[in-house]
């Protein structure tokens, strides 16, 4: 695909990902959910890297099911710290289980997805960059959800992270101009 976003490279796993599902709008609270725990997962590393241990998490985390993390302590977080197939990180580890609380605080994976989307007034943003130098690493959206997620017991959700987990989600269209996906998500 001519013009594709540069920052997916050559590999095969990652331009896949960029073509079928980087920025396509994800409405279910569920899988926004687990998109933001993989997104913290990601804070030091690479995307690459946990995309290529994205089953191995969702195996590890049962299926990133939030009413079963919720219930657990630290026999699955020690079971956690010795799956080599994950990134095996305490905090981060501890954070998925407390964010999985704080999903359910929402009452409903609809209530979730209508909240995260309320920062964008429910619409697609579409900032339409020219260039990868272009997108920022934050916007006052991106902070904003940040703080208000933390003020309701979430981690590893700062306002970098959140805004990559926006821009991988769909609530924001950051595919640069040129490239063939952002006209494709309404750019």
């Amino acid at each position: 695909m001519d013009g594709r976003c540069g920052w997916c490279g050559t590999d095969p796993l990652y331009v896949a990902y960029h073509d079928t599902e980087w920025g396509v709008p994800e409405r279910d609270g569920r899988a926004l959910w687990e998109k933001l725990i993989l997104d913290g997962f990601q804070a030091g590393l690479s995307w690459i890297t946990i995309l290529r241990k994205r089953d191995a998490f969702r195996a590890a985390f049962e299926g990133f099911e939030p009413q079963e993390i919720a219930r657990w302590g630290e026999p699955e977080v020690q079971r956690l710290l010795g799956d080599a197939g994950i990134v095996r990180h305490r905090g981060k580890i501890e954070a998925t289980i407390g964010n999985a609380r704080a999903y359910l605080e929402f009452g409903s994976p609809e209530a979730f997805a209508a909240h995260c989307w309320s920062f964008t007034g429910g619409e697609v943003l579409q900032p339409g960059r020219a260039s990868l130098a272009e997108v920022p690493a934050e916007t006052p959206e991106s902070r904003a959800l940040s703080k208000d997620l933390k003020a309701r017991g979430f981690r590893f959700c700062g306002p970098t992270i959140t805004y990559a987990w926006m821009q991988a989600c769909g609530l924001v269209n950051d595919h640069v101009a040129s490239c063939p996906r952002h006209r494709a998500l309404g750019g």
